[in-house]
C-alpha cells in the first residue's frame, strides 16, 4: 500500500500544480530527457538525482509511462523503474524553477556520475 500512497500523493500534487495553472498564477517549466545510463535509476544515480533535487526551493516531480514520481524522494525515484533508454520528463514549479531545471537535465544528461 505504500506505493500506491506515494503514487497517490504524487499525483495530488500534479493536479494541485495543472490547477493552479488553469487559475493563471505561475508558470511551470518541464522538459523531456533520455536516460543514458547503462543500468537505469538504481540507487546510486537515484541519490545523486535527489540530491540535485533536494537543493530548490521548486516542486520537482518527473512523468514516466503515465506515472508521477517526486524526484525529491529517492524511494519514488527508485519506484518508477526508470531503466536505460528510458525518456523521462521533468515538471518544475516554484521560484527557482528554471534553475532547477536546467541543473536536472545537465545531471541526467552527464549520466548521474556514472
Amino acid at each position: 500500500m505504500i506505493g500506491k500512497y506515494r503514487t497517490e500523493v504524487g499525483w495530488r500534487a500534479v493536479r494541485l500544480v495543472r490547477r493552479e495553472k488553469a487559475e493563471g498564477r505561475q508558470s511551470m517549466v518541464n522538459q523531456k530527457v533520455t536516460i543514458n545510463n547503462p543500468t537505469g535509476l538504481h540507487l546510486r544515480p537515484a541519490g545523486i538525482l535527489c540530491k540535485e533535487a533536494m537543493q530548490f526551493k521548486s516542486l520537482i516531480t518527473f512523468t514516466f509511462r503515465d506515472n508521477t514520481a517526486n524526484a525529491k524522494s529517492v524511494l519514488s525515484v527508485l519506484g518508477a523503474c526508470v531503466k536505460c533508454g528510458d525518456e523521462i520528463e521533468f515538471v518544475c514549479d516554484g521560484e527557482d524553477e528554471e534553475l532547477a531545471l536546467q541543473t536536472l537535465v545537465a545531471a541526467v544528461e552527464s549520466g548521474l556520475g556514472e
